[in-house]
């Protein structure tokens, strides 16, 4: 079992920054790639970035060049910084788990997600 734990997040003004974190405790040795989804109202929810745990990232089209995703192993931590934010960016982002065993996906985790409001 592995629980996700995120802080961060809040209100801002468009172009600010904020830095979302995601604790994991648990079963960690089992997780493969973390995320980053954000799920705006009425709207499914969508994957924001994600990084391996071999350091390869991904990025939505839409936040690259503004979002950077980090992890840090030893403390079983994500962080993803987030600059130049946008109005479109408001939603719930829920940092994310994959627990993989012999590369085979077991089970995937969720936070309990956390609000980012972008304001003009």
């Amino acid at each position: 079992q592995v629980r996700l734990v995120e802080s961060g997040g809040g209100l801002v003004q468009a172009g600010g920054s904020l830095r979302l974190s995601c604790a994991a405790s648990g079963d960690t040795t089992c997780i493969s790639t973390m995320a980053y989804y954000y799920q705006a109202p009425g709207k499914e929810r969508e994957l924001v970035v994600a990084i391996t745990n071999g350091g390869d990232t991904y990025y939505a089209d839409s936040v690259k060049g503004r979002f950077t995703i980090s992890r840090d192993d030893a403390e079983n931590t994500v962080n993803l910084q987030m600059n130049g934010l946008k109005l479109e960016d408001t939603a719930v982002y829920y940092c994310n788990a994959d627990c993989r065993i012999g590369g085979q996906l077991i089970r995937e985790f969720w936070g309990q997600g956390t609000q980012v409001t972008v304001s003009s």
